[in-house]
């Protein structure tokens, strides 16, 4: 049980109040060994705490205690001076030890109080009349352990540790491992460019895939009577209107030949995926449509009196790949560099990519307005508007929902 000091004046925890059962110390006699007090030389009554045993006089209050035991409650502040004190025999030999009756040495417990104490060397026992123990500083109690944290905030780390080592297993971006999907490498062998870091999906993108499964039987389909069906259903800036306007959707699934389709797929599809993902099927429908129509205007726009049929998804398209540079700016995006016979992953973040993409299609932007291009870069940057547009949108849109308080419940 608890125990308390008899002065009236004590408002500390004693030895016996702070520590909670255990074992003996290892310096203590045999259980049947019977235990003085030194100043009264009656029998000292045996007490089990929390953390040891201590003996107590019950005339004079008066308490041995073991070394150890003193160490596992107070702090080493309190503890140590007093023993350093005895191994160097800087004191007197005073009363005889509860234990081994040999002479302890009484010496200063602090520098402060000028309380002073019996040790025994041989025993490691402390004597402590009543109300010595006052001094001495209990260690505060363990910390209790943080609250475990939620299951997702558990994945969560796990998820970006995982991240953070396959990020140091890539190496650095000039030089990096290739992707861990063969046909990335494949398709960077051939020029394009490819994801190294994919965002997580919620959703199958069933609309990038409808679309481009669309697209690829009707250009397939063209291919047979490629030129009748190009005059037919291609977009003809000088009469823009013709068929009542449907060349502005006919001539999104024609395409002028094989690589015309296969590229366009290929970044519809590595790129789409992600928009789609983020912004939803219904929104992501409405930008590849305005899109698509933005560039027909822009294109006609800059050549307004020609002939020649325009057709190809690549103005939706860039749509979603300047969504996509926004929405996931530091995506890192590998290409295959060769230099004489060795070959080279460079990683570059998307937001670099575009910058440099819209860069090259300003330049191909010009050599379309003077003739020396066949492809429609005025299309390919009527597209981009409309997706840093609908980005702008979006993003205001999350700033609003985030600001908005929550409501009552």
């Amino acid at each position: 049980m608890p125990i308390r000091c008899l002065s009236g004046s004590d408002h500390r925890p004693d030895v016996g109040a702070t520590l909670q059962p255990a074992r003996l110390p290892l310096q203590v006699p045999a259980m049947d060994a019977e235990l003085l007090c030194p100043a009264c030389r009656i029998p000292l009554t045996e007490m089990r705490t929390g953390s040891g045993i201590i003996w107590r006089c019950e005339k004079c209050d008066g308490r041995a205690v073991g070394l150890q035991l003193l160490r596992r409650t107070f702090t080493p502040e309190s503890i140590n001076p007093l023993w350093l004190h005895a191994i160097h025999n800087e004191g007197i030999a005073t009363r005889p030890c509860p234990s081994c009756s040999n002479a302890m040495i009484e010496v200063a417990l602090d520098s402060s109080s000028g309380i002073k104490v019996e040790v025994c060397k041989i025993c490691e026992f402390v004597w402590f009349d009543t109300g010595e123990t006052q001094s001495l500083q209990v260690r505060p109690p363990p910390k209790p352990p943080p609250p475990p944290l939620p299951q997702e905030a558990r994945e969560a780390i796990a998820l970006a540790k995982v991240q953070q080592l396959a990020e140091q297993a890539r190496g650095p971006d000039f030089d990096s491992a290739p992707p861990d999907e063969w046909w990335k490498s494949i398709a960077a062998f051939l020029g394009l460019p490819v994801e190294f870091d994919e965002p997580a999906q919620e959703r199958r993108p069933v609309v990038t895939w409808f679309l481009a499964g669309v697209i690829v039987t009707t250009s397939v389909h063209s291919f047979f009577h490629l030129h009748e069906v190009v005059q037919l259903f291609g977009l003809i800036p000088a009469q823009a209107l013709r068929l009542h306007g449907l060349t502005f959707v006919t001539s999104f699934f024609l395409h002028a030949g094989i690589v015309h389709l296969v590229g366009n797929m290929y970044f519809l599809l590595v790129f789409g995926d992600e928009v789609e993902n983020f912004l939803g099927r219904l929104r992501y429908i409405a930008l590849i449509v305005v899109a698509a129509f933005v560039a027909d205007v822009v294109h006609i726009a800059s050549e307004p009196n020609s002939t020649i049929p325009c057709i190809g998804a690549s103005g939706g398209i860039a749509g979603v790949i300047t969504f996509y540079a926004l929405a996931f700016p530091e995506a890192k995006i590998g290409f295959l560099w060769r230099y004489f016979l060795n070959f080279y992953w460079i990683r570059l973040p998307a937001w670099f990519v575009f910058v440099l993409w819209i860069f090259f299609q300003i330049i191909g932007a010009y050599e379309q307005k003077i003739g020396i291009s066949s492809i429609s870069s005025f299309a390919h940057l009527g597209g981009a508007a409309v997706g840093l547009a609908m980005w702008a949108v979006c993003r205001k849109s999350s700033v609003v929902t985030e600001a908005q308080p929550a409501a009552p419940s």
